[in-house]
């Protein structure tokens, strides 16, 4: 049988509606939460209001404590790199330069020991030459005695030194056969480069300890380097070539006639001391200074004039050997001045007084 409304137009299909269930079959229940909730909430079986209000809570504990933590670390890392570099308005030693600064102390005090033990029987306890040059002298460390040189005559020994393959200086580097490795080279190259300015602390060779002193004190050093230090523009540096002038040669002081009446001052240079200390010349005469050199390996003496202000007004030639040298001083007003020797300029018993009457 055919359908008597199929094809009009606006006639649609029958729609069949669900079953009825008899009243007497109950429905089964389903919870809201089941269809609205998040899994882990149905799986708990609810979410309560107190439940929720405590989630809030350490949600936003949870918030503080990154908060907190991360504030944390970008403190730390300003502090630390205060701390590495240093503060600008307070003007702190970076850490990097302290580690540094305390290390070259530590060079300088290990040095010390090392000098004492392999240098000083030849150079001086104080550098003040002996059997070996000076090497405390101002002018010298100014720029001869540098890191480079020093380290260079260490090395190869005394022949770096104008090539003189007979010089007394041996070879300390263990490199060329010499008892010192390169970290004690370095070491006394830190040691005669370090400053007058600083105290250093003596230790025991053998047990590294810190010297203790009859006054129940801990014994120090000054380094020979016054940072202050500067040459006269007019004074003449130490070439890189230099062991002293040979037996009375170079320039002689400034010429002057001395007559038969003139008088001749005795002077003598032994064990880097002079003999004597103190000398009377008379006023605007020309005088002499017999001079007698008597020490030998000490890089030799010479008897400089200067005046009261530290001047050098007559620069005699020094005698590098033992022997003996006249020098022509000119005629000088009444007043008092200084005899100096310029290899040892900063040894007190080389600086006497020329008294002018």
């Amino acid at each position: 049988m055919t359908d008597p409304t199929k094809g009009r137009p606006g006639n649609q299909p029958e729609r069949r509606l669900p079953a009825r269930r008899p009243p007497s079959e109950p429905v089964p229940s389903r919870p809201v939460e089941r269809f609205t909730a998040p899994r882990q909430v149905r799986s708990i079986g609810g979410l309560t209001a107190e439940r929720a209000a405590k989630i809030v809570r350490q949600s936003g504990d949870a918030r503080w404590v990154a908060f907190l933590g991360v504030a944390i670390v970008a403190l730390f890392v300003i502090l630390y790199y205060f701390y590495e570099l240093g503060v600008p308005i307070i003007k702190t030693t970076p850490r990097l330069q302290a580690e540094e600064n305390a290390q070259q102390v530590t060079s300088i005090e290990r040095g010390y020991n090392l000098y004492e033990a392999n240098c000083a029987r030849c150079h001086g306890d104080n550098g003040q030459g002996g059997i070996g040059p000076v090497l405390n002298d101002q002018s010298k460390l100014f720029a001869h005695l540098n890191e480079q040189y020093i380290h260079n005559v260490l090395t190869v020994g005394g022949r770096y030194v104008c090539g003189n393959s007979k010089s007394l200086m041996p070879v300390w580097a263990d490199t060329n056969g010499g008892p010192l490795n390169y970290l004690q080279i370095a070491d006394i190259i830190a040691f005669i480069r370090a400053p007058s300015t600083q105290d250093f602390v003596k230790h025991d060779p053998q047990l590294n300890e810190p010297v203790i002193g009859p006054d129940g004190k801990v014994e120090t050093f000054k380094g020979w380097v016054d940072p202050s230090f500067k040459p006269e523009p007019s004074a003449t540096p130490f070439p890189d070539c230099w062991s002293g002038t040979a037996g009375g040669g170079g320039t002689q002081a400034p010429a002057a006639s001395l007559g038969p009446d003139a008088v001749h001052l005795a002077l003598t240079a032994q064990n880097i001391a002079y003999d004597p200390l103190t000398l009377t010349a008379p006023a605007a005469k020309a005088f002499a200074i017999d001079f007698d050199m008597k020490d030998a390996g000490v890089g030799g003496h010479d008897a400089d004039i200067l005046d009261s202000t530290g001047k050098k007004i007559v620069d005699n030639p020094v005698v590098s050997d033992p022997g003996t040298a006249t020098y022509v001083i000119p005629a000088l007003p009444a007043g008092t001045y200084k005899y100096q020797c310029s290899v040892h300029p900063s040894v007190p018993n080389m600086n006497g007084t020329l008294t002018v009457k």
